[in-house]
């Protein structure tokens, strides 16, 4: 099953507020877990899903997600000390 990329608004404002060089390797492996079979073997999922349901490590940075159908919703991008305060 394909699944499609779908950027929420406060996920953007994350991105773009970070280095070009973190910003060229989350796009790297966005695009490595997106052309996998199934993309959800390699995120964890999350025990408060008040902020999302799955998460993706690269780096020092969490890409937090829903997944609607064959959706993915990234919901925000942040440094792994700060994604989880509320």
């Amino acid at each position: 099953m394909r699944y499609s990329l779908k950027i929420e608004s406060r996920a953007k404002k994350d991105f773009q507020s970070l280095d070009s060089v973190v910003q060229k390797r989350i796009v790297k492996k966005l695009k490595f877990f997106l052309e996998q079979q199934d993309p959800l073997q390699f995120s964890k999922r999350l025990i408060d899903t008040s902020g999302g349901d799955y998460r993706w490590r690269v780096g020092h940075y969490r890409l937090v997600f829903d997944v609607k159908g064959n959706v993915i919703m990234l919901l925000r991008v942040q440094h792994r000390k700060d994604v989880y305060k509320k």
